[in-house]
């Protein structure tokens, strides 16, 4: 089996910057892209960034520019800097991993539990 534990999430007034993490663990072979999503109330989950095994980041146009991915490969950990937060980034932010745990078994999407992200004054 495959954990995701996050943490960093929290409360920040706007124009404010906070750092989650993502660390995996468990039976892992292989950890290939690694992601965070979010999820505000009354509306679907979506892509918020990701990163390959390789280090090439995909952002969403929403956040370009601010938020900044990145992981540590012997730690099998991703992070997710977010600088200038506005209160439309409030959401519940979820982590997500492709994980290969053996080399005879297709690769699986685990998910994290959420961390909320509140952005207030």
């Amino acid at each position: 089996q495959v954990q995701l534990g996050e943490s960093g999430g929290g409360l920040v007034q706007p124009g404010g910057s906070l750092r989650l993490s993502c660390a995996a663990s468990g039976n892992i072979f292989r950890l290939n892209d690694m992601g965070w999503y979010r999820q505000a109330p009354g509306k679907q989950r979506d892509l918020v960034a990701s990163i390959t095994s390789g280090g090439s980041t995909n952002y969403a146009d929403s956040v370009k520019g601010r938020f900044t991915i990145s992981r540590d490969n012997a730690k099998n950990t991703v992070y997710l800097q977010m600088n200038s937060l506005k209160p439309e980034d409030t959401a519940v932010y979820y982590c997500n991993a492709n994980v290969k745990q053996t080399l005879m078994r297709v690769a699986s999407d685990y998910w994290g539990q959420g961390t909320q992200v509140t952005v207030s004054s």
